[in-house]
């Protein structure tokens, strides 16, 4: 049987909501009632919202060599990580208002890899952290011949200092099982392609 929620989107009231802070990220102080599963509504709850758009995602793998394309930056929410704060992740970026996640896909992959892709399979979106942000992210998977590929990307007015490297795709399964690949993203693409690399083989 096919799971549905209970609820939908005329089962809760926007009672408030505010502009709490407004820099590089947005916070707004929301007041809302739901609906209960025991019944009746609930009493307003105060929340803080993360705001900072959506964002897309691309894994670059290539299935003939079966190499994998990582980037490595620093981030300053991992500055407390025991790794310390540069993370490995797959291509990334946020969406523009009129820009579709395959628009910011094709360019994210220019600009922090220098590698065009004609085809780009979905892998999944999701919600980053529902709890407290609206952020959702859709991610994608590039195949490509990724020999002879890396180097030093990003965009200097966005502050970025970008290495794209090229892992063997063994390697980046062992970091992965290691927890050195511990960005959610990096994590949900690289289980995906545990999945499905055989069937990636003959999509080339």
């Amino acid at each position: 049987m096919k799971k549905r929620h209970q609820f939908g989107q005329s089962d809760y009231r926007l009672v408030a909501s505010e502009s709490v802070f407004q820099g590089f990220f947005k916070m707004s102080r929301m007041v809302v009632e739901h609906r209960l599963f025991q019944g009746g509504w609930s009493k307003p709850v105060s929340r803080e919202l993360f705001q900072r758009g959506d964002a897309v995602g691309v894994l670059l793998y290539d299935p003939v060599n079966q190499l994998v394309g990582v980037v490595e930056q620093f981030r300053v929410g991992a500055m407390g990580d025991k790794h310390g704060p540069w993370q490995y992740e797959i291509i990334a970026g946020m969406l523009k208002p009129g820009e579709s996640p395959q628009d910011v896909a094709v360019r994210e992959l220019q600009e922090e890899s220098g590698i065009a892709v004609e085809k780009l399979l979905p892998i999944c979106d999701y919600l980053v952290s529902g709890g407290g942000s609206g952020e959702r992210m859709y991610m994608f998977c590039g195949l490509v011949d990724l020999s002879d590929r890396g180097g030093v990307f990003g965009l200097d007015e966005e502050n970025e200092d970008i290495l794209f490297q090229v892992w063997p795709y063994n390697d980046a399964i062992e970091a992965l099982n290691d927890g050195l690949l511990n960005s959610a993203a990096m994590t949900i693409a690289m289980l995906w392609l545990q999945l499905k690399r055989d069937d990636l083989r003959l999509e080339s």
